[in-house]
């Protein structure tokens, strides 16, 4: 296979007629394009150009390679600026993939606004709990909360989560507060991803940490249910903080064991590739960054 960058040179050096012009054309010397032509012409084993101290000729056998080479060709340099313009501007499908937790009216307008702001930009939004196969689906950006399995993916920190133990009033009418973690084995609990009634817990005060295996009526894979049951009283949750901050101050919740929480859990975007990021795809990124969350706290 001759190679694509000499065949381009010969093909405009028959365009011009000239070594010259050509040259001139393509911003290189008119010895490097002569050398080009003349290992193009080495590598098929055939003359494509009749040269002279006056003038230079297409042969037979050159013409016919420029007829069949031209508008292929031609086609490639339309692809090639296709693409690089594409990158000039922010435009075309964006895939996102997030979880359940940011299926919420506040995250909905944060990519209204993007939209608004990118009208040359679409948006196909993946809301599952599922952690999708970012290249398997073709999905150009994934939000993850806590810890990332796949060593392949880049990830990039947006934020922070921790989750708080809480209870509605109505739950705890009559019950005895928990003093300690080891208390909430015998309370009934709201379970988040919960197997036969139950899961574990695991709860962390400055350098201690305990690990609580509780159980409960109601599980779900949706923070929203965990916390609608919370609410109605079912049971003790573990909720993320943006999820019950503001019913705490209300008095709609009440924190329990206020000196031990989750750990710190970190909320990443995470995407296939570093290299040739596609323009659509760095600009949501620089707005997703720039975007103060109520969906989690900042990092600093």
């Amino acid at each position: 296979m001759a190679d694509l960058n000499d065949i381009a040179v010969f093909v405009k050096v028959a365009q011009y007629g000239s070594f010259s012009r050509a040259a001139h054309s393509l911003g290189m010397p008119v010895s490097t394009v002569s050398r080009k032509v003349t290992s193009l012409e080495e590598q098929l084993g055939v003359t494509l150009i009749q040269r002279t101290t006056r003038k230079l000729s297409l042969t037979g056998q050159g013409r016919a390679y420029y007829d069949r080479c031209s508008e292929p060709l031609a086609h490639l340099i339309d692809a090639e600026q296709a693409l690089t313009e594409t990158q000039r501007k922010p435009e075309g499908l964006l895939k996102i993939s997030v979880p359940v937790i940011l299926g919420q009216e506040v995250f909905y307008e944060f990519i209204s606004d993007f939209l608004k702001a990118y009208p040359e930009i679409q948006v196909d939004l993946f809301v599952t709990n599922l952690f999708l196969d970012l290249v398997a689906e073709n999905i150009d950006l994934g939000i993850r909360f806590g810890e990332l399995k796949d060593s392949t993916i880049v990830a990039q920190r947006l934020g922070k989560s921790v989750r708080y133990l809480v209870a509605a009033p109505d739950y705890l009418r009559d019950r005895a507060l928990p003093t300690k973690p080891e208390d909430l084995k015998d309370h009934r609990c709201v379970l988040l991803n919960g197997r036969n009634g139950e899961a574990e817990w695991h709860l962390v005060s400055g350098r201690k940490s305990a690990d609580v295996r509780v159980s409960g009526p109601a599980s779900s894979r949706d923070f929203d249910a965990v916390s609608a049951f919370t609410y109605h009283g079912h049971g003790i949750g573990l909720l993320p903080s943006t999820y019950c901050d503001e019913q705490i101050r209300r008095g709609a919740l009440i924190r329990l064991l206020p000196d031990w929480s989750s750990p710190e859990i970190f909320v990443h975007a995470v995407y296939p590739t570093r290299r040739f990021l596609p323009l659509r795809l760095q600009v949501f990124l620089d707005a997703l960054k720039a975007w103060k969350s109520p969906l989690w706290l900042p990092l600093h």
